[in-house]
């Protein structure tokens, strides 16, 4: 009989075939199959188990936190596209709710209303204004586009994934710029 076919190892082919005797041959597998291990136990109030325990987390590894890695285009750019679809959802929803609810409470906001307040303000509070609103919209518009090409199997490698950041990052610049002059 072959014990190799049955994907026995070579110890315990060894101790199989030097056994003659079949109890002797079950303990020798009993043995190198399931060493034999001794256990202690104690009991411990409830405090000291907890204290134990706490012993215990104190040695363990903690995981690392991101701000001990060194900033990549990619991570910068995945939180920019978050912070900026949220701060970009909360104006429209605002504006919409105001734009809603005005009527109730008499307070003129329509086109004409936001029309001349903004005539009114200053250039640089305007230009501000412009800034801040063109340069989240451009950024999470081709940064949408960057996404959408990945998604159709585009840009995924290293190479591509920073040279299409770079070229997020270059055409906000340009269109926030050509929208705050507009």
């Amino acid at each position: 009989m072959s014990y190799r076919a049955v994907g026995l190892g070579s110890t315990l082919r060894r101790n199989i075939l030097a056994s003659r005797n079949a109890s002797v041959t079950g303990r020798v597998l009993v043995r190198t199959l399931a060493p034999r291990r001794l256990i202690q136990t104690e009991s411990v109030t409830e405090s000291a188990s907890r204290d134990i325990l706490n012993a215990q987390r104190l040695k363990r590894p903690s995981s690392p936190h991101f701000t001990i890695y060194q900033p990549q285009l990619t991570w910068i750019g995945s939180i920019a596209n978050r912070i900026t679809g949220s701060a970009l959802s909360v104006l429209l929803y605002g504006f919409s709710l105001a734009y809603l609810i005005s009527p109730a409470f008499g307070m003129p906001f329509d086109s004409a209303a936001v029309i001349s307040l903004v005539h009114d303000l200053p250039g640089w509070v305007k230009l501000t204004g412009k800034a801040l609103l063109a340069a989240p919209f451009t950024f999470h518009s081709f940064n949408g586009l960057r996404h959408l090409a990945w998604d159709s199997g585009k840009f995924l490698t290293l190479k591509g994934a920073y040279s299409s950041g770079y070229a997020v990052l270059g055409a906000t610049a340009v269109s926030t710029i050509a929208l705050i002059l507009i």
